[in-house]
């Protein structure tokens, strides 16, 4: 696995090169634009990316062609590869994120549990490799707000190591007080 950093951009994104990514396509949709003297149809696909192991993308693509449009948002999910912290096959913590009008609300589990997520919030969840947690999605139900929201929030989310790495604590500090 390569990691390679986008110097151009205004955030830090790692672009993962040479990874075995699965691809799951949560929808598919048909858009039509009227003009004066016909109709022009087009199809727009959302694609998640992920290997189950903490990395996640996504994609959205539009063509005037259903295979192209779902190439193209697998293309731009690869190159929108992110990762997730997992401990013990959950979150660890609580955390909400918003994008536009969608809100999202992750909660870690017990083990046994599942994901108890509905629709594209499930997908992101399990292409992500998380087993055990707990969703509620608030406000738009417009799939491609909640899978940004959904993403942010899982970004967002830091582990007890990261937090002491950059704190420069070591964790036997933090437990023995």
């Amino acid at each position: 696995m390569n990691i390679l950093y986008n110097k151009n951009s205004k955030e830090k994104k790692a672009k993962y090169t040479g990874l075995d990514l699965k691809e799951r396509l949560v929808g598919v949709t048909r858009v039509c634009k009227v003009t004066k003297g016909r109709r022009y149809f087009s199809f727009s696909a959302i694609v998640i990316k992920g290997n189950e192991n903490g990395l996640i993308g996504y994609g959205f693509g539009k063509s005037k062609e259903a295979t192209d449009a779902i190439r193209k948002a697998g293309d731009r999910a690869r190159r929108n590869v992110r990762k997730v912290c997992i401990s013990n096959g959950t979150i660890p913590h609580e955390q909400e994120a918003k994008y536009r009008g969608a809100r999202i609300l992750l909660k870690p589990a017990s083990d046994g549990t599942g994901i108890i997520a509905g629709g594209p919030i499930r997908i992101v969840l399990e292409t992500s490799g998380l087993k055990n947690v707990l969703s509620k999605s608030k406000g738009s139900s417009n799939h491609h707000n909640i899978i940004k929201a959904t993403i942010k929030a899982l970004s967002k989310i830091r582990d007890v190591y990261i937090i002491s790495k950059q704190r420069g604590i070591s964790i036997k500090k933090v437990y023995n007080g």
